[in-house]
């Protein structure tokens, strides 16, 4: 294990510290669309790219297709799983959009995603055969130095692992199999932590004090253990916390509210076409063009993950000067800033300032004694047998092949 490096990307107590690849052993690549055009902030821009394609003669199709090696409009492919979305050549298809799906497009952004596997070079079908309203999926970020951002979040919405800069992170499903049943976990690992911290500790609570005390380091993430209940309650209680506010209100929770007086305004109509996105310190408030809200705490105008600013990052997905240079079917979007985008920026505001609130209580909440991966060897946790590194057998019903065929898994 790599020791912790200047940036606070791990220490030298860390050495002895699991790695989350251990202990969520199971993880899956980040989807890989191979076309830009199948995702977007909005989900009226996904079906109007569809409308195009499908009605454009067979030339102009396959141009804004843009085909790749993993995909052309030939390319026989299987439908996603829960998905009804056709499996016969894209070259001849003429019916209607498939409904978008919301997923989470890298770290604290929400978008749309045709989920149409003939589409997608590469969209991780064992990810969909699991998430379901059962499901949790942790993401790490990858290891960029100097980096201050957290190394892990979560999202109850499929990931596309998509990380800001640096090498990009894995994804890891809570559960191994639907309706939350097989946590991912190293085996051996819940009764390891239950007989030192009590019955209460389940996949979740290790979820939750992975998201509080997961550190960078360039081996991974990692994840120091405590050998302390106390200080263990105390870790799984702040991570709950983060995961409630990184859920956003789903799973019957409450969306993230910061007290009045302190909550994020539109003072100043947004324009159609905003010309750029700045922050006013002294007056905490951010603009987009002419656009002005306020008050917006410095910790969430600064909150960056990989060294990028999530605010401006969003903003940059969603401007007109983000779009400069798109054609073919990345060019058909919004012609003036939808009333939505501003909710979700307020949202967003809402959420990052709330993150960095809870940093303070973050700090040092894995010193004092540990579990270590040396223990964990002892107890026979570690190693991860390779059978935890698959995906599990999940299949209960067939699901449609290439042209209409059933695959058999």
């Amino acid at each position: 294990m790599a020791a912790r490096a200047a940036d606070g990307s791990g220490d030298g107590q860390d050495a002895d510290a699991p790695l989350l690849d251990d202990l969520m052993p199971w993880s899956v690549r980040p989807l890989r669309t191979g076309r830009p055009w199948v995702m977007a902030p909005d989900a009226a821009s996904l079906r109007a790219r569809w409308e195009r394609l499908v009605r454009a003669p067979a030339d102009e199709r396959e141009r804004l297709f843009r085909a790749t090696r993993a995909r052309t409009p030939q390319t026989p492919v299987a439908a996603l799983p829960g998905q009804a979305t056709g499996t016969g050549r894209f070259a001849r298809e003429e019916g209607p959009c498939p409904e978008p799906v919301r997923i989470a497009h890298g770290p604290f952004d929400e978008q749309w995603l045709l989920p149409d596997h003939r589409l997608i070079d590469a969209a991780r079908p064992e990810l969909w055969r699991v998430a379901d309203g059962h499901q949790l999926f942790a993401v790490d970020h990858g290891y960029v130095p100097q980096d201050t951002g957290p190394a892990l979040s979560v999202t109850a919405l499929l990931p596309d692992g998509h990380s800001p800069a640096g090498r990009p992170g894995r994804i890891r499903p809570l559960y191994r199999r639907p309706d939350g049943h097989e946590p991912n976990l190293a085996p051996g690992l819940l009764g390891l932590l239950r007989a030192r911290h009590g019955e209460s500790v389940t996949a979740r609570s290790v979820l939750a004090w992975a998201l509080a005390a997961a550190r960078r380091s360039p081996a991974g993430c990692v994840v120091p253990l405590p050998a302390d209940t106390a200080r263990w309650s105390a870790g799984v209680e702040l991570g709950q916390e983060l995961l409630r506010l990184q859920l956003r209100g789903t799973r019957g929770g409450e969306r993230p509210r910061l007290p009045g007086g302190r909550r994020p305004y539109v003072r100043a109509a947004i324009p159609p076409v905003p010309a750029g996105l700045a922050y006013d310190p002294d007056g905490e408030a951010l603009t987009l063009g002419t656009g002005r809200i306020s008050p917006v705490p410095a910790g969430a105008w600064e909150f960056r993950v990989g060294g990028v600013r999530m605010l401006e990052l969003w903003f940059e997905r969603r401007s007109a000067a983000g779009a400069e240079g798109a054609d073919g079917l990345e060019a058909v979007r919004p012609r003036a800033w939808p009333q939505e985008w501003t909710s979700e920026l307020l949202e967003l505001i809402t959420l990052l300032a709330l993150l960095d609130g809870l940093r303070p209580r973050q700090e040092g909440i894995a010193d004092g004694p540990r579990i270590t991966a040396a223990d964990l060897r002892t107890a026979g946790v570690l190693p991860v047998p390779a059978t935890a590194r698959r995906p599990a057998s999940v299949l209960g019903h067939q699901e449609e092949g290439p042209d209409g065929q059933f695959a058999l898994l």
